[in-house]
């Protein structure tokens, strides 16, 4: 399993980094895990061909984590003229926020009869679903998102465990997504500093022998770390950045 970090940066764009967009590729499948406002440019930057994505994986719906669904969805039905099916599965309220979101953005797009086959699916919380080789569990955030939950997502595919935070202070499901995974990107936003909704390196550190990861890989970081990233003993994210599970 290939994992490319498209885009590894916070809401703000902190270090001119783009917004979180992870590209996991296998032998029968592609797949997104967020797509971020500016993910589309992220994958015309590293050539990657959005009509070869088969699904969208959301942890919640924050503008910098699906923000890029709306401008990939325009590009597929006006631009690519894409004929395969996309699967975009999220937390409840997914498919509303994205037509929402599209209309506002393009106006009377939320309405197109769309050239491929699209389907949108919602995770319930500790429910495992499946689409193919791919199966996910979906753990309760802490991070308001607003309607829908935001989520911690652990992956399943081909033998091995990806986990990813999503956004987050520590929680209870952070810690049974995150536990003995194979990767888990997890978000640092900060190093130190206690932000509600969102995890420092230091409370992360504090837990990293109670979930016990196999390989740990930091995302989602301000400057706050990024100025402090050639320091730590961690392996961190960078745009473009390729990594084999």
């Amino acid at each position: 399993m290939e994992v490319r970090f498209l885009g590894s940066g916070d809401a703000f764009g902190s270090g001119g980094r783009f917004n979180t967009c992870f590209m996991v590729t296998t032998p029968e499948t592609r797949f997104l895990i967020d797509c971020g406002a500016t993910s589309l440019v992220a994958m015309n930057r590293y050539g990657v061909d959005p009509n070869s994505i088969d699904k969208i994986l959301l942890s919640h719906l924050h503008g910098d984590h699906f923000g890029g669904v709306v401008f990939l969805l325009v590009h597929a039905h006006s631009v690519s003229k894409r004929d395969r099916p996309l699967v975009i599965a999220g937390p409840r309220t997914t498919e509303q926020r994205v037509m929402a979101a599209l209309e506002v953005l393009y106006p009377g797009s939320s309405k197109n009869p769309w050239r491929f086959e699209l389907t949108f699916e919602e995770f319930e919380v500790e429910q495992v679903w499946r689409s193919g080789p791919v199966s996910v569990t979906a753990y309760q955030a802490a991070h308001n998102a607003g309607q829908g939950p935001a989520c911690a997502l652990r992956i399943s595919i081909e033998g091995k465990t990806l986990t990813y935070s999503g956004d987050g202070s520590w929680s209870e499901g952070l810690a049974a997504a995150a536990a003995g995974a194979d990767l888990f990107i997890a978000e640092a936003n900060f190093y130190d500093k206690d932000v509600r909704g969102h995890m420092n390196l230091q409370t992360l550190i504090a837990h990293l022998d109670e979930i016990a990861p196999k390989r740990l890989i930091l995302t989602h970081m301000s400057d706050d770390m990024l100025e402090r990233v050639n320091s730590l003993d961690f392996e961190t994210a960078e745009d473009g950045k390729v990594v084999e599970i």
